[in-house]
């Protein structure tokens, strides 16, 4: 598993554990989140704790696992099934994350359903 890979697990963890700082550590001051081919959803750390943080309170048993992985080094694409809550919704996500510094630098999510 390369450095990549175990950042991009690292931040999963904090994100089902939705431990917002740990979450954020693993990302770049000026990160972007957006969807596959799309719009940006949160530019920066400031917009990505508001939207992450509003997500836990939203659904405070939310968790994705992984299905597959492909690492390519400086990308890394997660195949994850989320579940908002037990017998909730479930969906599927292609997560495609760029590395820079050795930090998250952007995602793009391509979603699907579970």
């Amino acid at each position: 598993m390369s450095t990549s890979s175990e950042l991009v697990h690292h931040q999963l963890d904090a994100y089902n554990r939705q431990d917002i700082e740990a979450f954020l550590a693993c990302y770049t001051e000026d990160a972007v989140l957006g969807g596959l081919n799309g719009d940006i959803t949160q530019a920066g750390a400031g917009e990505i704790r508001a939207r992450h943080l509003e997500l836990f309170a939203q659904f405070p048993e939310n968790k994705a696992t992984i299905v597959n992985e492909i690492d390519l080094g400086s990308t890394v694409i997660l195949h994850e099934n989320v579940t908002r809550a037990p017998g909730g919704d479930q969906f599927e996500v292609a997560a495609i994350y760029t590395i820079r510094d050795g930090k998250i630098a952007r995602v793009d999510f391509a979603r699907g359903a579970a």
